[in-house]
């Protein structure tokens, strides 16, 4: 079992009027403008089958394949390369987006990054609700602990983002979590097909929480999981005794870092690869995230690597 650990020297809490400061909000909007030439690719992933549809409007080019509509034809790029490529269109279809935050005690920490945990899943759900909202798809969100405790229902409207933060600067993680039961929760709310982005840092029992993941794509959502966790969790940089506090049980241990990290950074390991393997075999997307890394380069990494499969 992997262990919460938190340091005793990191244990304030940031404001939460913080997580709206004016750089944050700058750097959702430099985020925007970095990734608009693959916000459309992005989104037209999302709308693969059941998805799928046409409109007017203009998306891309691929190979025709027998049974294509021949209307769709590319007359001007079979003069240039003496081969037939088929005008793909963006789909009339918007896909729903779920946002669901964890809001366990464990993701607001932080030992030495800018940002907790928390702060930095708000980051990525504010620039993947900016980006939506963008394209005119309805994005909600839901927040949870041992059960949802809030809900905004998806819209399209500009204004949501501004919702969706106000909403999200108001939380507060602590306590404990039970991710399993929760996403339960989330799956008895939705009504048609969807898109769940769970930003957690997932520690508790794997089986549980993979379950209700599969649950979820078993009944025809999309689903993304943010596996967010601290730069210290990652790379374990203490040294020394030093005094750890379990955040959700208030449990304390003496250890000898040095002795204890080679253990510790396989036990990690491990807990990465069991949920990358069995949301790998569910057809869900797992992407592993440490706050040592900005959010933003973060997010276009993944994004270009999504865009790069449709």
């Amino acid at each position: 079992m992997l262990v919460r650990l938190e340091s005793l020297t990191y244990e304030i809490m940031k404001k939460p009027e913080q997580y709206l400061r004016p750089e944050v909000i700058r750097q959702v909007a430099r985020l925007d403008l970095r990734a608009k030439f693959i916000v459309e690719g992005f989104l037209q992933g999302l709308h693969a089958s059941p998805f799928q549809g046409f409109s007017v409007e203009f998306s891309e080019h691929r190979k025709y394949a027998p049974g294509d509509d021949l209307k769709d034809l590319d007359w001007n790029v079979y003069a240039k390369t003496d081969k037939y490529y088929i005008r793909k269109f963006q789909a009339e279809t918007n896909v729903t987006g779920y946002l669901a935050m964890d809001l366990s005690a464990s993701m607001g920490y932080t030992y030495r990054q800018e940002l907790t945990k928390f702060e930095y899943g708000i980051c990525l759900a504010a620039a993947l609700a900016y980006m939506m909202i963008h394209q005119q798809d309805p994005v909600g969100l839901v927040a949870f602990d041992t059960a949802i405790r809030t809900a905004l229902p998806p819209r399209s409207k500009r204004t949501q983002l501004g919702n969706i933060l106000a909403l999200l600067a108001n939380l507060k993680p602590a306590g404990k979590t039970d991710v399993s039961h929760s996403l339960i929760q989330l799956a008895s709310m939705l009504r048609g097909k969807s898109l769940i982005m769970l930003f957690s840092d997932l520690l508790a029992e794997p089986e549980p929480i993979i379950q209700s993941l599969h649950q979820l794509r078993h009944r025809g959502h999309d689903v993304i999981v943010f596996h967010i966790l601290d730069e210290a969790e990652v790379y374990f940089p203490f040294d020394g005794l030093i005094e750890f506090k379990d955040a959700e049980e208030n449990q304390r241990m003496t250890l000898d870092a040095a002795g204890m990290k080679p253990d510790y950074l396989e036990a990690v390991q491990a807990f990465r690869a069991q949920y990358k393997e069995a949301c790998a075999k569910a057809g869900i997307d797992f992407v592993a995230m440490d706050t040592s890394v900005g959010f933003d380069k973060a997010l276009m990494e993944y994004l270009l690597q999504r865009r790069r499969r449709f």
